[in-house]
């Protein structure tokens, strides 16, 4: 946990310092009211004493009441600010962590997890820093403080005293041991129930057309049962803190009381006035001292929880990214729009096998290069080290010229319109979707918009829809249909004007009809880009100007689609498994 304080900013700690010195001056305050009520029970007790010594002392007892209550309220505003601001930046510093993960990183964490650690995990230590850093403070100096008061005044009741901090640390021993597991369980079953809820609502179309509710009700009530039964039993054995500690300092008040009354009893004259005085004195500081280590207590129950979700944000915020930053933002002249692979093989983290072995072409300006193979084959894998989504294991792969592990991330991405295979839309409008992003070249006008919607085409469809390119887009596009949210897809990345187009199998929601006038005007229009496409379809890409076959992750064939189809097996198999001989011919 504390190693996550060193992401605190300048103005928390002044804060936090700010806090220390209104807790001092509190726990002075608080110490100096059973001096003045000693004062007041012994003028009460003496023969001659004046109703104005009394009152005087009693004024001073309510300015130090008064001001232990002002000290308290700027302590919790203070505290209050300190751990809103400290869980602000740890969202932030995690959120920005997570936007620059690889592939890599996002597998390594679920979905699941990054949503804990970003909301109940930081909820969890910004409660710490609110409660637990004044405490923290507040009960040894209490504690400390309140024993050099009493030291001295009853060695009977020094050790009734310690006995009852002795007994208390044993209780919270007790309750540490057994909770700490339990505590650390809960995060990860927290993690469980978030993946289970999240997959229900992602796949609830699929779920009711299966009628897998019964399944699925299971399957949570399984996992909320696990949580539940953690939580119930970390918070029984914490249950009995309170009567516990309760009952601790109830017996010591006794003890003092009983030690009190004997020590009264043998005493004569005036020592009778000051073993009751001293009596009174020290129940005070007693009880005191007992609350210092119920606070320290409350605290130290925190802790095991707290630990786990700082360890666990920290992991995300400390992870070691496989994908970093080049130096270069521009590409050399004489080069541009020209990708090639030299020897590229690839293997995903921990994986045995390779998904790509030796993989070498070149795709110039202006040229379509489109990919083809079976599923599995590594065409979307191949793609992905361009925008460096991953790198490579070996080889290297150039754009412009320059390796890409010389760009920086966003100079390389502001070169590529990548449209993935999910057509991914942003609850939003149509126009928010299709200008999403910066492309380095400034902000989109509504005509860059329009224009790029018509060559997808998408237009008809838009003007359609209510508020036409104003009109709701509906978090993930639910309310489009998978051919309008690929042909939104596609206008996002022609409304970037990028050097490059990556087409991940983008026109396998469209029509052969669209598909074919949807390429027709992407070719039209942007014939200077070069464009890497993976299709399953021949028709998609039988006009490119070359096509690479891909099988078991090598290449198998290269050439234009008459070109394979007298020399590669694998391409022609596929082409007469879509299209009949006369077609193809």
């Amino acid at each position: 946990m504390f190693k996550l304080l060193r992401y605190m900013k300048k103005q928390d700690w002044m804060l936090f310092l700010c806090s220390i010195v209104f807790t001092v001056s509190q726990v002075w305050l608080d110490l100096k009211l059973p001096d003045y009520m000693s004062e007041i029970t012994t003028l009460v007790e003496t023969p001659g004493s004046k109703m104005s010594e009394v009152f005087a002392a009693g004024g001073w007892m309510l300015l130090c009441s008064l001001g232990s209550m002002v000290s308290s309220i700027v302590i919790v505003m203070l505290a209050a600010r300190m751990a809103s601001n400290f869980g602000k930046e740890l969202r932030e510093l995690q959120y920005n962590q997570v936007e620059a993960f690889s592939m890599e990183e996002i597998n390594r964490f679920s979905t699941a997890s990054l949503i804990t650690r970003s909301t109940n995990d930081i909820t969890q230590i910004q409660m710490f820093v609110a409660m637990g850093l004044e405490l923290m403070i507040k009960a040894p100096v209490t504690g400390a403080w309140a024993i050099t008061k009493i030291a001295g005044k009853g060695v009977e009741w020094t050790l009734a005293t310690a006995a009852a901090v002795v007994i208390l640390l044993l209780i919270i021993l007790v309750v540490i041991k057994f909770a700490i597991p339990k505590f650390r369980r809960i995060q990860g079953l927290t993690d469980n129930i978030n993946r289970i809820t999240r997959e229900h609502l992602t796949g609830l179309r699929v779920v009711r057309a299966y009628n897998a509710e019964e399944y699925q009700e299971r399957k949570f009530a399984a996992a909320n049962d696990e949580l539940t039964g953690n939580n119930r039993f970390a918070f029984r054995v914490m249950a009995i803190m309170n009567p516990g500690m309760q009952g601790i300092m109830n017996g010591l008040t006794l003890a003092i009381y009983w030690i009190g009354a004997s020590l009264i009893n043998q005493s004569v004259g005036m020592e009778k006035i000051g073993i009751f005085s001293n009596m009174v004195v020290f129940i005070n500081y007693a009880v005191q001292v007992v609350m210092a280590f119920i606070s320290l207590a409350f605290v130290l129950m925190m802790l095991p929880r707290v630990s786990v979700a700082a360890n666990r944000v920290l992991e995300v915020i400390e992870t070691r990214l496989s994908i970093r930053d080049g130096e270069k933002t521009d590409s050399p002249r004489g080069r541009e729009g020209e990708i090639e692979f030299r020897d590229v093989s690839f293997k995903y983290p921990d994986a045995g096998d390779y998904v790509l072995k030796n993989i070498s072409f070149t795709a110039r300006k202006g040229e379509t290069v489109a990919f083809i193979g079976a599923t599995g084959s590594g065409k979307s894998t191949l793609i992905n080290l361009a925008p460096r989504f991953y790198d490579t294991t070996e080889g290297e792969v150039l754009v412009d010229g320059v390796n890409v592990k010389e760009y920086k991330l966003e100079a390389l991405h502001n070169k590529f319109g990548y449209v993935p295979q999910t057509a991914v839309m942003f609850s939003g409008t149509v126009e928010s979707n299709v200008a999403y992003g910066d492309s380095g070249n400034g902000e989109y006008s509504v005509e860059d918009v329009k224009k790029a919607v018509d060559i997808a085409q998408a237009k008809e469809f838009v003007e359609k829809l209510p508020g036409t390119y104003q009109g709701a887009v509906a978090q993930g596009g639910t309310n489009l249909s998978g051919g309008q949210k690929q042909r939104l897809s596609i206008a996002r990345a022609v409304c970037r004007k990028p050097e490059f187009y990556i087409f991940d199998d983008s026109f396998s929601a469209l029509d052969y009809k669209t598909d074919r006038i949807l390429r027709s005007a992407l070719k039209k229009e942007t014939g200077n880009a070069t464009t890497l496409i993976v299709a399953q379809r021949i028709g998609t890409i039988m006009d490119a100007d070359k096509i690479i076959v891909l099988d078991e992750g090598k290449i198998a064939g290269t050439g234009t689609h008459k070109e394979l189809l007298k020399n590669c097996s694998i391409y022609r198999e596929i082409a007469l498994s879509q299209l009949s001989k006369e077609e193809l011919a």
